[in-house]
């Protein structure tokens, strides 16, 4: 007896979308396995992470309403992907991005700049009352790369880990849904307290 996964075209489309999501976690588990154990280079492995990563994150917005959560989605289907779920729903950049620590970089002030500029953009958003996803992940996702470009800082430095949080929670949303009052309120204090541990972390330019 023939068993049919769907009744019509939606149910159909619905499943290959799930297959195409199974794919890229897989895919991911498999390169951030390859990138640990040195058998991609660096260069290819955040060219071909960052295609994975956009194409989640397209993914993941068209089933937002049919998979709420991405785990509950690799649970279901006994994936075990850690480092795929790490790397396409916290983080959301690559190891490269996440971790790179060249001595150059150490107090560029580019960088340095870079980060200042994204945090003050970050929380001019919020004070124009700018509260949907749409508007304030972008420039979290922004504020986040560059903070980890800035090898001075600790991986549990309290902005990275905080707007880590804030873009997984995030990532869980449609691009329309907007932050609570609440929500806004506390996002903006963690930008602000963040922004006073990075600029007390600066490197004492008189030392």
């Amino acid at each position: 007896m023939e068993v049919k996964l769907w009744n019509d075209k939606r149910e159909r489309e619905m499943y290959d979308n799930f297959a195409e999501l199974y794919a890229i976690i897989k895919a991911t588990e498999k390169l951030e396995k390859a990138y640990v154990r040195d058998i991609i280079s660096p260069s290819e492995y955040e060219t071909e992470c960052q295609k994975l990563i956009a194409h989640f994150k397209t993914l993941a917005s068209t089933l937002k309403d049919t998979v709420p959560s991405i785990e509950r989605f690799a649970d279901t289907y006994k994936m075990d992907c850690p480092a795929a779920i790490n790397r396409l729903v916290i983080s959301g950049v690559p190891a490269t991005v996440e971790h790179r620590a060249a001595a150059s970089t150490m107090a560029d002030p580019k960088i340095v700049a870079e980060c200042t500029t994204n945090f003050i953009t970050a929380m001019d958003v919020l004070k124009l009352n700018m509260v949907a996803v749409d508007q304030v992940h972008p420039v979290l996702s922004e504020l986040s790369a560059s903070l980890n470009k800035f090898a001075v800082l600790p991986p549990d430095f309290e902005g990275k880990t905080k707007m880590r949080e804030w873009l997984s929670r995030l990532s869980k949303m449609s691009a329309a849904d907007e932050l609570t009052e609440q929500q806004a309120r506390q996002l903006l204090f963690d930008l602000d307290s963040s922004f006073n541990s990075f600029m007390a972390a600066l490197p004492n330019s008189g030392t």
